[in-house]
């Protein structure tokens, strides 16, 4: 008996078909053919599985179907892997774009069951005039659109570097030539604001030192390090034992400034395969300076905005260097709801939450979520990837919207796969995506077309620091969560790149809907992107030297603006002559502060003051032991558990808690008319 298997193609499903031919011989001929030679063009060119909206979503009940569908949709099918690696390392590769493709029809899944739909981002397009304008007005620099003379707008064009100067000055002219094409309106010529000559303006820049092999080198001083020690540098690898290459970081220069050369390989590559294990990502280094480190927190709320303003000019500075395109996207605001806790928008959540536990900064009900799985499903084998049941999860969903706020929700009965279907479920809520969309189409660009992982890093890093706090604490939460899930990889079999293909699709790509094209081409890069804040997460907390000193050059210039037009009002004028003349009488020895000498105030210590002679040695470490010595036997109980940290108050910048290992002397130097105040440090 001769029997004959093949496969026809039903309604999107391969059927077996099975023939027996009986004959002399004993002889069994098995065939199985998944797909015709002429699909395969069609797949890769598509690289997106086309899923009819009568064909039912594919569970993960039914993986080794869904792992044959993906092997045929995904680009790990078609290609040879590019070197050669264990077969376990393979293994690992290919299921990873399995994950991917999987998850997204979980999450396909989970929103047929009856899941509240959420409504879509609207992208609009627009001419350059209007999208130059909207960016002159994101950085701050609407006084160029309306003609009016603003002292912030004043004082930030006066912090420029040259490549940020000529980057506003790029976008000046593209609005200034579109409006005058539509005659709208009269607009200010270029000249009025950079000078005649358009290629180099007039305003004063900060100037740039040439940058050295060994590190970045100030203006008119030498670059001062720290001996490498465990508090020095921050060392950014998820694995202590991994062979990745080792580089330094600096922070003391604009990153568009530090561009020498432009990449030479800058041709699009769609179908770009990335390196999935974490040794093949280098291993980056930051060094400490004399200021030591300043994380997103550290600064005021004023200061910040002036951050994502600075950070907004570099980020299109940093593309020009590189000779890429900046887009864009243009998003229509989305009303959400008002109540509950998923589909609500972050700062609604934070301002209900806030009436219960002032100054919180990640929502409470994310939080909750985040310490349920921290607590028992860390060491969960598959978790994020095995879903949760869907009927399950979308029960618990309801209940927890009713008994959440009246902390009368039952949190062991959810199971860790179910806590993690609704943390996943609560990020592809939002109203507005965790990590906006404006910019994320040019970063992926960038990934693209730039292979070097630093330069990747670093518009990464100025891409960290526009987010909105609320998603920026959120965001900041979440990666340290997933941080945890990683280094425990022996126990729940989630490695580093599996982590970031699950995560992929639920903070990127799926709106609610479905993912266009685009979308789904970008797959791999945008796993690698989450792959990227993984791992150097701690990188991208760190708010870049180089701007916290043009916040201050920025500081300066708006006080000096507000200094001299207050000489024109004549009571002004006798009050500061009556002022002089005071000043001008011998002081009491007491109030005189000498050179160097600070006077630290400690408003929750029993000593509430102390006057500290400064040398080239002293850290902020030093003077918070020095006040903790004077004070243990008396401090009180509040005092010893929260902690205390120096601030430097006024001068030059609004608000700065200070690294412990920054040297005094040179913060001193750089903020002479500072206020020193030792208080706990905002959680």
């Amino acid at each position: 008996m001769l029997v004959v298997v093949f496969v026809a193609r039903q309604q999107g499903r391969h059927v077996p078909v099975i023939m027996e031919i009986k004959d002399s011989g004993s002889v069994v001929l098995t065939a199985y053919h998944s797909y015709t030679p002429s699909r395969i063009p069609i797949i890769e060119q598509s690289f997106v599985p086309e899923i009819s909206s009568n064909h039912s979503p594919i569970s993960r009940k039914s993986l080794p179907q869904c792992r044959r569908i993906n092997r045929m949709l995904s680009n790990e099918s078609l290609h040879p892997p590019m070197f050669s690696r264990s077969n376990s390392q393979a293994s690992v590769d290919s299921t990873s774009m399995e994950d991917f493709w999987c998850e997204v029809e979980s999450i396909k899944e989970n929103s047929e069951q009856g899941q509240e739909e959420q409504t879509l981002l609207e992208v609009k397009a627009a001419d350059e005039g209007e999208l130059e304008a909207e960016w002159l007005q994101d950085v701050g620099l609407s006084t160029l659109i309306s003609g009016a003379e603003e002292e912030d707008g004043q004082a930030l064009l006066s912090t420029l570097t040259r490549t940020q100067a000529a980057a506003v000055q790029r976008r000046y002219n593209t609005y200034t030539q579109t409006m005058r094409k539509k005659n709208k309106h009269t607009v200010r010529d270029v000249r009025d604001i950079f000078g005649v000559n358009d290629s180099s303006p007039t305003f004063e820049t900060v100037p740039v030192s040439p940058v050295p092999s060994n590190g970045i080198q100030l203006p008119g001083q030498k670059p001062v390090w720290k001996s490498v020690s465990s508090n020095s540098r921050v060392d950014c690898g998820l694995d202590k034992d991994s062979p990745s290459v080792r580089e330094e970081l600096s922070y003391e220069i604009s990153f568009s400034e530090s561009i020498t050369e432009v990449p030479k390989n800058r041709e699009r590559q769609n179908n770009q395969r990335f390196k999935k294990d974490d040794s093949a990502l280098p291993k980056f280094i930051v060094r400490k300076s004399q200021f030591g480190l300043t994380e997103v927190g550290d600064l005021s709320l004023e200061d910040m905005k002036k951050i994502r303003n600075l950070s907004l000019i570099e980020l299109t500075a940093f593309y020009d260097a590189l000779g890429i395109e900046l887009k864009r996207n243009r998003t229509e605001r989305i009303k959400g709801r008002e109540n509950g806790l998923f589909g609500v928008p972050l700062a609604i959540l934070l301002e209900n939450d806030q009436k219960k536990v002032p100054g919180i900064k990640v929502p409470l009900i994310f939080q909750k979520l985040l310490l349920k799985l921290e607590e028992t499903g860390l060491e969960t084998e598959g978790i994020l990837r095995v879903p949760g049941s869907a009927s399950r999860v979308k029960n618990l969903r309801q209940e927890i919207e009713i008994k959440f706020n009246e902390d009368t929700f039952d949190w062991d009965q959810v199971r860790n796969n179910d806590a993690a279907g609704l943390l996943k479920m609560f990020i592809r809520e939002l109203p507005s995506p965790l990590f906006t969309v404006e910019y994320l189409p040019a970063f992926i660009t960038l990934v693209e077309k730039v292979s070097k992982v630093k330069l990747q890093l670093q518009a990464l890093h100025l891409l960290i620091m526009l987010l909105p706090d609320a998603n920026r604490d959120t965001a900041k939460a979440f990666l340290q969560f997933l941080k945890k899930i990683v280094a425990n990889e022996g126990k729940n079999k989630m490695n580093l790149w599996n982590v970031s293909m699950i995560v992929a699709p639920n903070i990127f790509i799926y709106k609610g809907k479905h993912a266009n094209r685009e979308e789904m081409q970008a797959a791999a890069t945008t796993a690698h992107i989450v792959r990227l804040l993984i791992k150097y997460q701690d990188i991208l907390w760190t708010v870049p030297s180089f701007l916290i000193s043009q916040v201050r050059k920025m500081n300066e210039a708006t006080m000096n603006n507000t200094k001299r037009q207050m000489m024109f009002d004549k009571g002004v004028r006798r009050l500061l002559r009556r002022k002089t003349m005071e000043r001008e009488r011998p002081e009491r020895s007491e109030t005189h502060i000498p050179e160097g000498v600070i006077r630290v105030y400690a408003p929750l210590h029993s000593k509430v003051s102390m006057a500290i002679q400064l040398n080239s040695q002293t850290k902020a470490r030093d003077i918070l032991a020095r006040f903790h010595c004077e004070n243990s036997h008396a401090s009180s109980k509040n005092t010893e558990v929260q902690i205390q940290r120096l601030y430097e108050i006024g001068g030059n910048i609004g608000l700065h808690c200070l690294d412990p290992d920054a040297y005094m002397l040179d913060v001193y130097r750089a903020n002479p008319q500072a206020e020193w105040v030792i208080k706990p440090k905002s959680s």
